[in-house]
């Protein structure tokens, strides 16, 4: 009698991690879900680092180092340079991972092609995104102190002209308020619907990793 040959199990792809700034872990999410990427994980980095760009590369150093000892080969970060001055390229060179291309979020998020036209026109514009939205009063009210001394606002937002919201979804709620920032500010308004930019199909390129 003939054995019956035993079916070989099918594999599926390797887990591929990205490790992220906090700003941009809602958009992280939905672009892997809406394009079925079950095999990538998110581990991100303190949002507020967007602030702190010195602290950026030494972070992700620390945290390349912890997902390789938990057996992670394919990782992707998800950072731009974001302020670091080429410190975090370096991080990413010593381990071998990519990044998102750009300097920073508010290029990729609106392709750097499309930044890059307008990079000059765009000199006295101060960047929203949904994240920024969300949390426009953690950010920015209260850490600057403009709930309390709305006089400071020459101070910090003197130099811009004109707010750019780059909206990553299509929310009333945080377009106005965008609009209602705008105001405040003393700012004109303008709003981009740019969706998640090139943030797309660096995911894509990076969840080809683990097949």
């Amino acid at each position: 009698m003939q054995k019956r040959a035993k079916p070989q199990k099918v594999l599926g792809p390797e887990k591929v991690l990205v490790i992220a700034c906090g700003m941009i872990a809602r958009e992280v999410l939905a672009v892997r879900d809406a394009l079925g990427f079950t095999h990538l994980e998110l581990t991100c980095l303190p949002a507020e680092y967007h602030y702190r760009p010195d602290r950026i590369a030494p972070a992700m150093d620390a945290a390349i180092i912890k997902a390789r000892s938990k057996g992670y080969r394919h990782i992707f970060v998800g950072y731009a340079d974001c302020g670091t001055g080429g410190a975090l390229d370096r991080v990413c060179e010593k381990h071998g991972v990519p990044r998102i291309d750009g300097p920073h979020c508010f290029a990729f998020y609106q392709g750097l092609s499309a930044f890059n036209a307008t990079a000059e026109d765009d000199m006295l514009s101060f960047y929203m995104t949904d994240f920024l939205c969300r949390q426009f009063d953690a950010f920015f009210m209260k850490p600057l102190g403009l709930d309390r001394h709305p006089e400071l606002i020459g101070d910090f937002f003197g130099n811009y002209e004109k707010l750019v919201y780059l909206a990553q979804t299509e929310d009333p709620e945080l377009e106005r308020v965008a609009q209602n920032a705008a105001v405040f500010l003393g700012l004109a308004y303008e709003k981009r619907q740019t969706g998640y930019g090139d943030l797309t199909n660096a995911l894509a390129l990076a969840a080809q990793s683990g097949r």
